[in-house]
């Protein structure tokens, strides 16, 4: 046999995590590759999730450096050293949604730490009309909606998880379950009044990314960030949602259960007297012909 011979094996798709240690990258930073685009699946035919074609994983073999470079991620601190400022002027950048994190967790204090990626605050840095924004001092319009509190982090952070999780979805429904994962059960209620229509949306509904046992303190945390609270971040996600409910419905609408038949009325029991007055009515009728 041949040394160049190439088995079957070799060519078929191969488990995310078979791919990720073949990267060198761990199972959260491949995760995050895939929903950036970085990494290109296809569908598990045996239900077991997605796989990496062998062609797509020789390609970023050839380069996995490059690969590993545009999925880091950094917090506040190794952020701003990244683009040479400091940690308090990186943190007014980002709550005015000028650096959009790609994700969080939560620390041992159950404190919302944000993560960016590396490769793009170094574009940012480098982009020279951006440096009124690193140096000297912050324009006060800036300085004015940090001390009001603006915060865009997490409403940035929505928008970017919608999007991966629009780019993963196959059909209409998939797409307005993804749209009402960051509503409020209410007001998903509000558009969807019919029950059954509502249970079958709710199975395309992502949860929020998992920070803890069910009904924690911190699953709530991640919740409330999950959940859109702006009143124009709200209404264009009931819009959007609208619109694609529209055409989940056209392409396929909701399953119901199906209809039970009505019972059929139960017969009267003939009692032994009406059963016998058919024979009575008979015999009346011969005694009288025969007399």
């Amino acid at each position: 046999m041949s040394g160049n011979t190439v088995t079957p094996q070799q060519t078929l798709p191969c488990s995310a995590s078979r791919a990720a240690r073949e990267l060198g990258l761990k199972r959260s930073e491949f995760d995050l590759a895939v929903h950036l685009g970085r990494v290109r699946t296809v569908p598990d035919e045996g239900g077991g999730g997605s796989r990496v074609p062998r062609a797509e994983l020789d390609r970023l073999l050839e380069r996995p450096e490059e690969l590993r470079r545009r999925v880091r991620t950094v917090g506040t601190r190794e952020g701003a050293a990244d683009m040479e400022v400091s940690p308090s002027r990186f943190t007014r950048l980002a709550r005015l949604g000028l650096v959009v994190p790609v994700k969080f967790y939560l620390n041992r204090y159950r404190a919302v730490v944000w993560l960016y990626l590396a490769d793009e605050l170094r574009q940012f840095a480098a982009d020279d009309t951006n440096a009124p924004l690193l140096k000297g001092r912050a324009p006060e319009s800036m300085r004015a909606q940090v001390a009001a509190g603006v915060d865009l982090r997490p409403r940035n952070w929505r928008g970017r998880h919608l999007g991966f999780l629009l780019r993963q979805a196959d059909d209409p429904w998939q797409r307005a379950g993804a749209l009402a994962a960051f509503l409020d059960p209410l007001q998903v209620a509000e558009l969807v009044e019919d029950p059954y229509e509502r249970s079958h949306l709710n199975r395309f509904r992502p949860g929020p990314p998992a920070h803890g046992a069910p009904g924690s303190p911190a699953v709530h945390l991640v919740e409330k960030i999950m959940t859109a609270d702006d009143p124009d971040e709200i209404g264009w996600l009931r819009s959007d949602l609208e619109g694609t409910l529209a055409e989940a419905r056209a392409h396929q609408p909701a399953p119901r259960p199906t209809p039970t038949p009505a019972p059929r009325p139960a017969r009267e029991p003939i009692t032994t007297d009406q059963s016998r007055r058919p024979v009575r009515g008979l015999l009346s009728r011969l005694r009288r012909r025969s007399a």
